[in-house]
């Protein structure tokens, strides 16, 4: 089938969409290291496991060897509020490009939460409702997550309270809102509710916060408080096997038409998006049935992939969750509170690293400006104006494109918009009035939180 017969956006029908959720660990040789227990470092057994999280999520993120998890039929009929979303073609931009490559866009923003966080929030409010649970706790950096969430447990009836990184709280006061809108207590993180966000303020007064301390309030807070466990929105197995459903819904739609990608991107802060998507592609390589490029983009502000270590590590600053092997900045590394986008997580998902330290996919940390300049080309030619997240996919997508035009190859790249940016605009605001800065950790600085590592034999 010619290219030119591909429609700008290739929709499935409901009766397409997935039924159950792919497992991508049970195709991996090398399994991802188990998480640890911080006293004994001895792998975390279910029983420790469930007094943090829902009971059946734990089973979700144990198990390494079943290859598809039925979703709910609660769960799909939520979906069909605003899935299947759209596989769109990418045009404009091959046209503005003036490159050979054939471009195609996944769009995960055609939701009220503006990204694709919605995903797994339904799937873990959903869980947490099946209990008898009276509510959640988590943590946001952007505030996708945080939104999905209080979207979720609106629709299940559920409390929700979000611990959000004092940066984005200051610099997105409409997302914040959006959140109490639909129900959600939000505050800003590091806090003095909890022991471990007065513990954090009183080492580091004036901090402008990050993911790690988020978790950390957010988990003290969870284990606290009868009726409640902790949800996450990235990194963990769980979180990736539920958004698994973009990989899928895109391979479908691909396959619909024939369409064989080159290269897969996605950007990438603790892996949620990026394993979603790339995970049936992964699956067929890991198979040997078919390979693939794909690249992981991630800030130069926050370059876990590309700057950190491989090794154990907390997942939290205020170190009282387990230990997971993940490619690691140090649970105390702080991003530059200038940074505009999430992507803020001091590590990576113990999957995506297994799968990186093998060798099975690439990795490149882009500049802040570098992203916007991409964000605006592409908002004034598709017409969508991309979160700050999505936008690191972007900027590779139209440099791999740009690679293209260079040597006149026609490779088929496809990446994941993530959401939209309507609640971005003070970091538009900042690329536009040149006051937006590209600031890079140095060496010692990302040492100095590497010397603090566990010691994990």
């Amino acid at each position: 089938m010619k290219q030119q017969a591909i429609p700008y956006k290739i929709y499935l029908d409901e009766a397409e969409m997935p039924k159950a959720w792919y497992n991508l660990r049970a195709d991996m040789k090398n399994k991802p290291a188990p998480l640890l227990n911080p006293g004994t470092l001895q792998p975390m057994t279910a029983q420790e496991l469930s007094g943090v999280f829902c009971d059946e999520l734990v089973q979700q993120e144990l198990d390494n060897d079943t290859p598809y998890f039925e979703i709910p039929e609660e769960i799909r009929s939520f979906y069909k509020m605003y899935r299947p979303s759209p596989l769109v073609r990418a045009y404009c931009l091959e046209e503005k490009l003036q490159t050979p490559a054939k471009i195609y866009y996944k769009f995960e923003g055609n939701n009220t939460s503006g990204s694709h966080k919605l995903n797994s929030a339904i799937a873990q409010a959903y869980y947490a409702k099946k209990q008898g649970l009276k509510g959640v706790t988590t943590e946001t950096g952007a505030g996708q997550w945080g939104t999905a969430l209080s979207m979720a447990c609106a629709y299940l009836g559920l409390d929700c309270k979000v611990y959000m990184v004092k940066c984005s709280y200051e610099q997105k006061p409409f997302r914040r809102e959006v959140m109490r809108t639909y129900g959600a207590s939000v505050t800003p993180s590091p806090s003095m509710e909890t022991e471990v966000g007065r513990k954090i303020l009183a080492e580091h007064p004036g901090t402008t916060g990050s993911l790690g301390c988020a978790i950390s309030e957010a988990v003290e807070k969870a284990v606290t408080s009868e009726g409640y466990r902790y949800v996450l929105g990235s990194v963990l197995n769980q979180v990736l096997l539920h958004q698994s459903v973009i990989g899928l819904e895109t391979k479908a739609a691909l396959d619909k038409y024939g369409v064989v990608p080159d290269i897969i991107i996605g950007c990438a802060g603790g892996g949620s998006n990026l394993g979603g998507l790339i995970a049936p592609f992964m699956g067929e390589k890991l198979r040997g049935e078919r390979d693939y490029r794909i690249i992981a983009v991630e800030p130069a502000s926050c370059p876990s992939f590309t700057r950190g270590k491989y090794a154990y590590d907390f997942c939290d600053t205020g170190m009282v969750c387990p230990l997971a092997k993940m490619y690691t900045l140090g649970s105390g590394f702080i991003p530059a509170p200038n940074h505009a986008g999430g992507l803020r997580y001091h590590g990576m998902s113990s999957i995506l690293s297994q799968l990186y330290a093998d060798g099975l996919m690439e990795a490149r940390s882009v500049k802040q400006t570098d992203v916007f300049a991409a964000a605006e080309m592409f908002a004034r030619v598709e017409g969508i104006l991309p979160a700050p997240e999505s936008s690191h996919a972007i900027r590779a997508a139209i440099d791999e494109a740009l690679k293209c035009k260079e040597t006149g190859e026609e490779k088929t790249i496809v990446f994941g918009l993530t959401g939209t940016g309507y609640f971005d605009m003070y970091a538009y605001e900042a690329y536009h009035d040149g006051t937006m800065q590209n600031y890079i950790p140095t060496d010692e600085e990302i040492q100095a939180t590497l010397d603090k590592l566990p010691k994990v034999e």
